[in-house]
């Protein structure tokens, strides 16, 4: 079975040797341009998503509009993306041992924020990678993910911990 990554967790992308992406700092924030109308009675909080480059070679990247969709609550309705306050990364070439972040401003009731879920399909070289997805909320602390191995996947300590809020919040658990 196909498990998502918790948000904090690399990424490592297979086909593209030394190249990762992280979803991280999934947190409540206020967009810097000002609040869109569409978004009136919404609970704002944003989003980033790093590309990392620890191979040998530099890779053109392509994360826009699009490429990134968010999802909300339990039944995963899709979250209110601001575009016009989010900083997407268009056509930019990550060397080795350089990272560039992409920040989503995004809007959702308030009480959907405790399931945020993020696909990212990022696009290297003008070749589309396959999707990846990041699950989290804005109520839940991202672990250490420094000390982690990068493939340390469900071992990592971020999934340990999700589990273990997971099954204190099931029903017939003490």
């Amino acid at each position: 079975m196909y498990e998502p990554n918790v948000v904090g967790d690399w990424q490592e992308y297979e086909e593209h040797a030394g190249l990762r992406v992280r979803v991280h700092r999934l947190e409540p924030a206020e967009p810097p341009r000002g609040r869109d109308d569409a978004a009136a009675g919404l609970t704002y909080f944003s989003v980033r998503v790093t590309v990392e480059n620890r191979g040998t070679r530099h890779y053109g990247i392509h994360l826009e509009d699009g490429q990134i969709d968010v999802r909300v609550g339990p039944d995963g309705e899709g979250a209110f993306i601001d575009w016009r306050n989010s900083q997407f990364i268009e056509g930019f070439d990550v060397y080795p041992l350089r990272r560039a972040t992409a920040v989503l401003y995004a809007a959702a009731p308030e009480a959907a924020l405790t399931h945020v879920d993020v696909q990212v399909q990022l696009r290297v070289d003008d070749e589309w990678t396959g999707r990846r997805l990041w699950a989290g909320g804005t109520g839940v602390l991202e672990a250490a993910t420094a000390a982690t191995p990068a493939g340390a996947g469900q071992c990592g300590l971020a999934h340990q911990v999700s589990a273990f809020l997971k099954d204190q919040t099931e029903p017939g658990t003490a």
